[in-house]
């Protein structure tokens, strides 16, 4: 039962390449006055700002629980990947359209197409080296649940894991974009579709940004595990010596790959209260042990209770 923070060496490897996408980005929109390479480029600058929230985001969440906050601080990580998500809008978003409106009413040249070309090879290779690497990790471990790609980066608890995956798809299909129009500027010789790339890159953003901020927003809020985790805790449950029957089951993520269960079990034999309390709290002690679980709250069935299991 894992699905916990393993995307620090993911977030690495995307923030070095975005920051020197950026940077080549950057010259080549300064050189050649396109309005789609500078959408790029602020695109750029948003994803590497964004790994630095990312990383903070994985460092803070995984702070172990203390008095204060007795559920850990895992949910942590979604504020920040939150603050990501914000910085993608307005950084990337709102600067790619706005400069796509005015390129519209004030036309550029669109200076030497092939700086504009060899940018965006270089920039294709850097991030697909990037992407790889969060596809790879977003493999294995859906295939370690049984489920698809697609489902896991929508589903998973780790949200690092999830913006790296969908920023870097975003980036590739941004510098497809942003290639087409400038070979359609060269060709037709209009630098409105250098304008048109550069607004059809924002609002690609401003979708991916509105999809992260709310999957974060529904995290810190709190959301119900898949079924598929509720019938490994529940068997988690069942397979303990001392539990009977399980009547109650709740779980919610509370960080990545960290969820508070409570549930309410029947306990082998008839021993008196006191002996029952003190087996209950041996019973959380052992669960809280599990990787997974940040926080365990156990408590005894009423009489009649239909047995989940």
């Amino acid at each position: 039962m894992t699905d916990g923070p393993e995307s620090t060496r993911t977030v690495v490897i995307a923030f070095c390449a975005n920051a020197a996408v950026a940077i080549a980005k950057s010259v080549a929109a300064a050189i050649t006055g396109s309005a789609a390479m500078l959408a790029e480029a602020a695109h750029s600058w948003a994803d590497t700002g964004n790994e630095i929230f990312l990383l903070v985001a994985d460092r803070r969440g995984r702070r172990p629980r203390d008095d204060q906050h007795p559920l850990g601080y895992g949910r942590e990580a979604y504020v920040w990947s939150l603050f990501a998500g914000f910085g993608l809008f307005t950084v990337g978003a709102v600067v790619s359209i706005a400069h796509g409106v005015q390129s519209l009413r004030e036309p550029e040249t669109g200076g030497d197409f092939v700086i504009n070309y060899l940018v965006l090879a270089a920039a294709f290779v850097l991030e697909g080296i990037s992407f790889v690497q969060a596809l790879g990790q977003s493999r294995r471990l859906a295939r370690g649940r049984g489920i698809t790609v697609r489902r896991l980066v929508y589903r998973t608890s780790d949200p690092t894991l999830r913006a790296v995956f969908i920023e870097d798809l975003t980036a590739l299909i941004g510098l497809a974009v942003a290639a087409a129009c400038v070979f359609l500027h060269q060709l037709t010789g209009e630098s409105m579709y250098d304008a048109i790339g550069s607004i059809v890159v924002g609002a690609l953003l401003a979708v991916v940004a509105v999809f992260l901020i709310q999957r974060n927003r529904e995290f810190l809020i709190g959301e119900a595990v898949d079924p598929q985790w509720r019938e490994q805790a529940l068997r988690l449950l069942a397979d303990e010596p001392d539990v009977e029957r399980v009547t109650y089951l709740h779980l919610e993520w509370v960080g990545p790959g960290r969820v508070f269960l409570i549930a309410a079990v029947d306990l082998t034999g008839n021993d008196d209260e006191a002996h029952l309390a003190a087996r209950l709290r041996q019973l959380e002690d052992s669960l809280e042990q599990r990787p997974m679980v940040e926080d365990a709250v156990l408590t005894l069935s009423r009489p009649g209770a239909p047995s989940l299991v």
